[in-house]
């Protein structure tokens, strides 16, 4: 059965807000509403505090979506229970707090990070998930990037992850990895146009509530640059390496010094760093040209004491592969290209970090 925005939001509106008096949607505290087919997702954005409160809210919103003849309904508050509390940013707080937790089935977790955009965080965790399941392992990725999740595209992953109890959310699966990204809630173009604590919300849920399985390795593609997402990772699950992703310029150097210093701050080990876009080899002439520079992330790596895990080329079959949603290290695993992804699997097999 197909149902309407226009007739959830009003069924909505029969739902009072105890705080407020109004309704729920008068009152702002429904939010991000997605309606699709007979499947409806929206978010109840309330303090923290009052969570308890709000728990027959959301029952109530479901039972009257339900009632519209909704085949699906989910809907989530953006404050959690005791097991995944919000995160707490006051430092003098934090150890009254529930630590970080491990995610159910999940041997290792290592982020993918970088800390400016534009240096090809993404493929490289696509590629490098791809790579880590063609050694053998049980890998996951997770795209955490949420207001620019492109591992749908990447992974050539496409559909709605199911929920059979409208709380647990089947990921889907493709060349070996399971993944899981916001970019399979929303439809394609469409913005994700959410305030901190409601991506807090969403990471916590796409960490403890996906049904993984049993993984060696997830693998976690964050956004660039130090904030909500980074933190509350570190806050809410054990976080056991970080990757540093950047272009060898002076530019993209700048901010992956302080993304080591963010993960330094956090107490999660800097596992390494990576030179994308590393050198350019003209398929034409041969000629190799240092597009951005080159061996800027090896300098660096040597001041900051860290590994230098690999130097990836800037070539054009890693854009066409990752535009074609098969990494390179798929569709063709025996290049230079697949070769140096496949090296950094190797690596952290041998480290036991996968």
């Amino acid at each position: 059965m197909t149902i309407t925005r226009e007739a959830v939001l009003a069924a909505l509106k029969d739902i009072k807000d105890p705080v407020s008096g109004n309704d729920i949607v008068s009152a702002g505290v429904s939010r991000a509403l997605n309606v699709e087919g007979g499947t409806v997702r929206f978010v109840l954005e309330i303090d923290p505090a009052k969570a308890e409160t709000y728990g027959p809210v959301r029952d109530a919103a479901e039972a009257a979506v339900k009632a519209l003849g909704a085949s699906e309904v989910s809907a989530v508050l953006t404050a959690h229970s005791a097991k995944a509390p919000p995160p707490d940013l006051k430092p003098q707080q934090r150890a009254a707090q529930q630590g970080p937790e491990r995610v159910p089935g999940v041997n290792r977790i290592i982020a993918i990070a970088s800390g400016k955009g534009g240096v090809g965080k993404s493929t490289v965790s696509s590629n490098l998930a791809c790579a880590l399941a063609a050694e053998g392992r049980r890998v996951g990725l997770l795209d955490a990037d949420v207001y620019g999740p492109s591992q749908p595209r990447m992974l050539g992953v496409s559909g709605r992850p199911a929920s059979p109890d409208g709380k647990t959310i089947l990921p889907l699966r493709n060349h070996g990895v399971t993944m899981m990204s916001i970019g399979l809630m929303t439809n394609e173009g469409q913005a994700v146009v959410w305030r901190g604590p409601m991506l807090m919300g969403a990471l916590q849920q796409m960490l403890m509530q996906v049904q993984w399985g049993a993984l060696d390795c997830l693998l976690v593609d964050l956004p660039p640059g130090t904030g909500d997402v980074q933190m509350t990772l570190a806050q809410k699950a054990v976080v056991d390496g970080a990757i540093v992703v950047s272009t060898p310029q002076d530019v993209a150097l700048l901010d992956a010094r302080k993304g080591i210093d963010m993960f330094n701050q956090l107490n999660v080990p800097v596992l390494g760093m990576i030179e994308n876009m590393s050198t350019h080899i003209c398929s034409q002439c041969g000629h190799e040209e240092h597009v951005f520079g080159h061996g800027g992330v090896k300098v660096e790596a040597e001041k900051l004491g860290v590994p230098l895990l690999a130097e990836v080329p800037l070539h054009l079959d890693i854009r066409l592969a990752a535009d074609g949603g098969a990494p390179i290290v798929v569709s063709k695993p025996e290049s230079v290209q697949a070769q140096a992804f496949r090296d950094i699997a190797k690596q952290l097999v041998v480290k036991g970090m996968a």
